[in-house]
């Protein structure tokens, strides 16, 4: 029994240890009562239990009488079994009576033979009467001995029945001997149970009276207490209301406190959301500045800009066991690619990073800057490299739905030129030329198997050139269609164990525009190189056999060239070798320092091109660091050159700075970047 003893004010004290007390006798009279009554209840369960004794001796005492009945019930029959034998004994003393009587009637042998002889003289009737006397005789005799004979059986049935009688009485005087003992042992018992539960129930008796006298002591004790104590219970009992009546008023007070303490919590939360808000911005507005100033200072250095896209993962490659995604995305840093590979998680910093979900659009307006640079005369290239199957023809020529980033451009040129008029006149040529086994072949010509080779422009400029290279002039998005109609049909492509449609060859998309302002006489002349590399491949997994096998031996090796020439460009030597593959040689100028170069490296997610992938994203990153020196162009008047190709308002200092010597450039960078992170600290530690 659990007793709870509240504390109230120091006035309550008293009156609540008067109460206590009182309630402690109380509690002192019930366990009294309860214990007696504990008693009771045993003394009765040993009376039941007693009773239930009886009871069963009872039935025991019922069971030997039914045995005795049973057995009386046995001896009358074997009475009357006597009665029968002692009947038939006395039909057995008549049949031998009979019997004697036969045999002294014929023991008078004179007497018959007189009267047979007599029968004999005197007639035939005497005769008959002899035969049937004879027969009847025999007839006797018959009978008499099967008298006997039931007469020995009976007298054997006798003899047995008497043993069985003698049997019986002396089983019934063995019953009755045993019947009389238990009923001696019963009453014996039946008196020891009686003599036991009358004294049990006078020591239960005389307990239970000496604590009843106890109890009634105890009682007015009690009763003498509750009367000294009913003052201190009327004056508890108005604690008590008063103590309610604040219970009472409680949740109203409590929910009053909750509310003013949620409306303080919420202006207090809107005041750490606001203030999260306002971090949050200029964190991101420091992000956009220095990604900002870190592009100029790419441009600055002439590096090659490097955007990286992942491919979705297709329908059909869903259901094979090894499509688990190893590629993650930083959500804070758009710049930042995480790759698992053996357990490991690798870390990639590009320019860029384009989730697997990026639009057609999304890439095109990261590179769309570079494209309106060909207008103001600067060489661009953009090229497009990764394994088989990563999705570089879908990025560079999308689909008719939605094309990809050579139809984009040339529309952008279309709009950029219409927008200059009439002040300037532009003419846009295209031509299309792949490089399939280490041969160039004009896809826009007639005979597109004719071999092709790169020669050297004879004006001295140092610019590479194709002679009898097709170029087509375009004005219009329907002459766009039908030129990439053309090169899409004359390209090799062909069916891999990685790729269905696997382009066996690198397809370049040469955009040239040539622009001449009639009121000042300048001229200006941009190309545009929109290059669609060929995957590479591991044999093993490409299946590739015969003309494929040699095709993709063909594509490695470019693209083994390809490396080799960053390397060289990356540790600076002073030879770069260009013309180890017709692809180097052709982009020479997009990777000398008479260009701007964007490379779009295509990465596929699942797990079994992990190994592909990690070789693809260091070979960007290479590639990153290469500095091929700052950009120029064919026109000779600066002002005009800066217009389209300069930063937006938010760079203008480090516009201010790009003349600069370079160490003060990065000294420059490295304090935006102090200040970023001093920026995300705070907006860290004021969001725990």
């Amino acid at each position: 029994m659990t007793i709870l003893i509240l504390e109230w004010s120091n006035p309550l004290n008293k009156s609540c240890a008067i109460h206590f007390s009182c309630v402690s006798q109380l509690f002192i009279f019930c366990s009294v009562m309860l214990h007696l009554s504990q008693d009771v209840e045993a003394l009765r369960g040993e009376l039941c239990r007693k009773d239930e004794e009886c009871r069963e001796q009872e039935r025991r005492l019922a069971a030997l009488e039914q045995q005795v009945q049973e057995r009386t019930g046995v001896i009358v029959q074997l009475q009357q079994q006597l009665e029968e034998a002692a009947q038939r004994r006395q039909e057995l003393q008549l049949l031998r009576d009979g019997e004697e009587t036969l045999s002294r009637q014929a023991a008078l042998p004179l007497q018959v033979k007189y009267v047979t002889k007599t029968v004999e003289v005197e007639s035939a009737q005497s005769k008959q009467a002899l035969i049937e006397a004879q027969a009847h005789n025999q007839a006797l005799q018959e009978q008499l001995s099967v008298q006997r004979q039931l007469l020995r059986e009976l007298e054997q049935q006798l003899h047995e029945s008497q043993r069985s009688s003698s049997q019986l009485r002396q089983q019934i005087l063995v019953y009755e001997g045993e019947m009389e003992r238990a009923q001696g042992q019963l009453e014996a018992e039946m008196q020891s149970l009686e003599e036991e539960k009358n004294r049990v129930i006078e020591e239960a008796f005389i307990r239970a009276e000496s604590e009843m006298k106890a109890v009634h002591e105890n009682l007015a004790g009690v009763r003498m207490n509750l009367l000294t104590l009913q003052p201190a219970l009327r004056t508890l009992t108005c604690d008590y209301n008063c103590l309610k009546r604040q219970v009472q008023d409680f949740p109203y007070m409590l929910e009053k406190a909750i509310t003013e303490a949620k409306q303080e919590i919420c202006q207090v939360i809107g005041e750490v959301s606001s203030a999260n808000q306002e971090l949050l911005r200029k964190y991101k507005r420091e992000m956009n500045l220095r990604k900002k100033c870190h592009n100029e200072l790419v441009r600055l250095k002439g590096n090659i800009r490097v955007l990286c896209r992942v491919r979705p993962v297709c329908a059909g490659e869903t259901d094979a066991a090894d499509t688990k995604n190893k590629v993650t995305f930083d959500p804070d840093d758009d710049a930042v690619l995480y790759l698992s590979n053996k357990g490991k998680l690798m870390t990639f910093e590009l320019d860029k990073v384009f989730p697997t979900q990026a639009t057609q659009e999304e890439v095109f307006q990261e590179v769309q800057s570079l494209v309106t640079s060909c207008i103001d005369g600067f060489n661009v290239c953009i090229f497009a490299y990764g394994q088989t199957g990563s999705g570089k023809t879908y990025t560079m020529e999308g689909v008719p739905e939605d094309p990809g980033i050579n139809q984009r451009a040339l529309r952008l040129l279309f709009s950029e030129v219409s927008e200059k008029k009439p002040d300037w006149d532009y003419k846009i040529t295209v031509s299309m030329v792949e490089i399939y086994n280490e041969t160039l072949r004009n896809l826009l010509g007639d005979n597109p198997s004719e071999k092709l080779d790169i020669k050297m422009c004879p004006d001295g400029s140092g610019q590479l050139y194709v002679p009898g290279l097709t170029e087509f002039t375009v004005e219009s998005v329907e002459d766009i269609n039908k030129v990439f109609d053309l090169g899409h049909m004359n390209r090799a492509t062909a069916c891999t164990n990685l790729n269905e449609h696997s382009s066996r060859s690198h397809a370049l998309l040469i955009v040239t525009v040539a622009g001449f302002n009639s009121s000042t006489g300048h001229r200006t002349s941009g190309k545009l190189n929109l290059v669609d590399l060929a995957g590479s491949e591991r044999i093993t997994k490409s299946g590739a056999e015969g003309s494929r096998l040699r095709e993709a031996q063909c594509i490695n090796k470019s693209l083994s060239a390809l490396g080799d020439v960053i390397n060289a460009l990356r540790s600076k030597h002073s030879h770069v070798p260009f013309r180890n593959s017709r692809l180097t040689y052709l982009l020479q100028d997009s990777l000398s320092g008479d260009s701007k170069t964007l490379m779009m490296v295509q990465v596929s997610p699942l797990e079994s091109n992990v190994s592909e992938s990690v070789c693809s994203l260091k070979f960007a990153q290479r590639v990153r660091s290469v500095e091929i020196g700052p950009s120029s162009s064919s026109r000779r008047q600066a002002e005009s050159s800066s217009t389209s190709s300069s930063p937006t308002h938010d760079g203008v200092e480090v516009q201010r700075h790009k003349h600069t010597h370079p160490q003060r450039l990065g000294l420059f960078r490295r304090k935006n970047q102090s200040n970023l992170r001093d920026v995300g600290y705070s907006l860290l530690s004021n969001m725990k």
